[in-house]
């Protein structure tokens, strides 16, 4: 069996919203009951650990009911940064593998999530070929990086928990800040972490425009299908 952990503690300042944006409504329903609902149709998957404000978890509750939802729920305290959060999850997961996936992600369909679990390894991430320029720099551009060796990563992400435990303590002990956690993984060389194809609308929604795109992904791509 495995445990799903959804982060949802982003306070939304870039949608410059009271509400943060994984509870705003996304083709009529909240951003993060798109994916708790094709989570929950999952039969490998026996725990929700949703990681959110204190305020919040009331209203997740009634959601719950409201969508009716029967895969068990936890709720873990978010912290301030993502890379907290996610230890945080990690420490109510009973599990030995984890998927982990991002409440303002929506679109990402229950095929995509069975992938993961149906994929022998036990460390994988989706990732998405970049089909522009990237250069480094700041002011100045200092190189041109070649996009035949990048990838942008996605989530959902399957990991071992202690593989990822093990990980985020050590950054603890380094005082070292990741944004995200297959990184976190081959940086300490702790596993290799295997890559899928992703898409591209497998968005991640963060600007008020990532609504108006959002409601157009869903419209002519997500909606009808499971």
């Amino acid at each position: 069996m495995i445990t799903a952990v959804i982060l949802s503690g982003g306070k939304g300042v870039r949608m410059k919203n009271v509400v943060p944006k994984q509870y705003l409504l996304l083709a009529g329903k909240p951003m993060i009951m798109h994916s708790i609902e094709r989570i929950d149709s999952i039969p490998q998957i026996n725990e929700i650990v949703i990681v959110c404000e204190k305020s919040f978890e009331s209203s997740l509750e009634l959601m719950m009911k409201q969508y009716n939802i029967t895969t068990p729920i936890r709720f873990a305290p978010a912290g301030a940064t993502r890379q907290e959060s996610v230890f945080s999850g990690l420490q109510k997961v009973s599990n030995d593998l984890v998927l982990l996936h991002e409440a303002a992600r929506p679109f990402v369909l229950k095929n995509d999530f069975l992938k993961l679990i149906n994929e022998k390894e036990k460390n994988v991430t989706f990732g998405y070929e970049i089909p522009f320029t990237v250069v480094k720099g700041k002011e100045i551009i200092l190189d041109t990086l070649s996009r035949d060796e990048l990838k942008n990563i996605q989530l959902p992400q399957k990991f071992e928990v202690k593989t990822l435990l093990k990980a985020h303590e050590m950054a603890q002990k380094n005082n070292e800040k990741f944004t995200e956690d297959a990184s976190m993984i081959t940086t300490y060389k702790l596993a290799d972490v295997k890559i899928i194809n992703g898409n591209s609308y497998n968005i991640k929604i963060t600007e008020p425009i990532d609504f108006l795109v959002g409601e157009i992904i869903y419209r002519e791509i997500i909606r009808g299908r499971k």
